[in-house]
């Protein structure tokens, strides 16, 4: 592969301009070491987004590394309780598990010491390792820690016991302005983003489209709505399910599809999974998919032969399926709260919505008006092209590594 092909390709859907852009952010920072921490290669929107970001990070001449914090089930119990209470629930955290999350990011630490201690610059992602910054005294580097939940109103207890690992961070990130807190330290905005060239978002040939309704036996001739999502109870499956049964009385042939998978770090996907489907069993026009966490391909075929696509949430950091609903030109039934007010552009790219009433109503309105269908679903194609594409987020971070080494200077200087 040529040094430059990856970047070429995006040009073809970004536009030529926003490459030369990237390159010449990129070009002050040739050689910079930079790592990226999270909790898990497979899974989850980070995973997926890191995917892509690191090798585009490495074309661009930067040296980029990607690392994995694991453990054991009370460290993933801790940190799935941490990511409950960053979104508002309130939790309580046995003693001997915030133990085990410390002695796990401890262990950790000296795992990637010399890495870490020597990196330029460290992007550590979500709750599971930010703790990892208290082993590293002598770090050179500049650290982000990158929160990639809704955090607009945390559990406290839970907030102020994290903040004290986060407060010793050079900067934090954050995917929208009302999920800031307040830290000693400047906060950024970025939004979360999408890969046109990950096999979930390229385009499929019909064929393939009719072999995964085929194999999951879902009629080709009948309507369709579909929620991609962890089985997590912020994603609300249950009120998905809800929604469904209200919508059919007026659209009778519909079909659901629930599908999603499960990530390494989530604890709780198995028991919310047998909750969805207890909800569903005697309803076989309802289809609970449980996919391998790299089945692009099929969450892409269901996405394209959707009419609709719903992201029910009660809570999202951003909701990287509603982006890639919008990529392939269908109207978002988006839960109204988060990221997916960003996305969601009520009446114009999909429609927000609070409860499993509302959504049946927008399900029964856009099927008896397929014009309007048809045209939000290309009104939301181009919307995510103008600002939710991988590009546009990279673009981003090399603005916000640039700030961070520029100091205190208003103007930074590019060639």
């Amino acid at each position: 592969m040529k040094e430059s092909s990856l970047l070429e390709k995006y040009a073809e859907i970004a536009g030529r301009d926003v490459i030369e852009h990237l390159r010449q952010l990129a070009r002050p920072l040739k050689g910079l070491r930079l790592v990226h921490v999270n909790a898990t290669r497979m899974g989850g929107g980070v995973a997926e987004i890191l995917q892509k970001m690191v090798p585009l990070m490495q074309e661009l001449g930067i040296e980029t590394r990607w690392e994995v914090i694991t453990g054991e089930s009370a460290f993933y119990q801790c940190t799935k309780s941490f990511h409950n209470a960053i979104q508002g629930n309130q939790v309580s955290i046995p003693e001997s598990y915030l133990t085990i999350y410390e002695e796990t990011n401890a262990e950790t630490a000296e795992k990637l010491r010399e890495p870490l201690e020597d990196a330029d610059f460290v992007i550590v992602h979500d709750p599971q390792p930010a703790a990892l910054i208290k082993h590293f005294p002598n770090r050179r580097g500049k650290w982000v820690w990158r929160c990639h939940v809704d955090a607009s109103k945390p559990f406290r207890p839970v907030w102020r016991y994290l903040s004290n690992f986060v407060s010793e961070y050079d900067a934090s990130i954050f995917s929208i302005s009302s999920f800031a807190q307040q830290l000693p330290h400047p906060a950024y905005i970025i939004a979360p983003s999408i890969d046109p060239l990950h096999e979930k978002n390229i385009q499929l040939s019909q064929e393939e489209i009719r072999a995964v309704q085929n194999r999951f036996e879902i009629d080709p001739e009948r309507p369709m709505i579909l929620q991609v999502s962890r089985y997590d109870r912020f994603k609300d499956p249950l009120g998905v399910i809800h929604a469904f049964q209200l919508a059919k009385k007026f659209v009778a042939p519909l079909q659901l599809v629930l599908a999603g998978g499960g990530a390494t770090d989530d604890p709780e996907g198995e028991e919310v999974l047998q909750e969805v489907r207890l909800a569903a069993v005697d309803n076989p026009d309802i289809h609970v998919l449980l996919l391998p966490g790299d089945a692009f391909r099929t969450i892409n075929a269901l996405q394209r032969c959707a009419d609709i696509v719903i992201q029910k949430s009660t809570k999202e950091g951003f909701g990287l399926t509603v982006t890639e609903g919008m990529w392939k030109k269908k109207p978002v039934i988006g839960g109204d709260t988060g990221g997916i007010r960003l996305q969601v552009v009520n009446h114009y790219t999909g429609f927000l919505v609070n409860t499993p009433e509302g959504a049946a109503l927008r399900i029964r309105y856009l099927f008896h008006n397929r014009e309007i269908m048809d045209r939000i679903g290309e009104t939301a194609k181009e919307f995510v092209r103008e600002n939710f594409l991988i590009t546009r987020q990279l673009r981003e971070y090399l603005t916000l590594i640039l700030a961070l080494f520029n100091g205190k200077s208003e103007r930074i200087e590019l060639d």
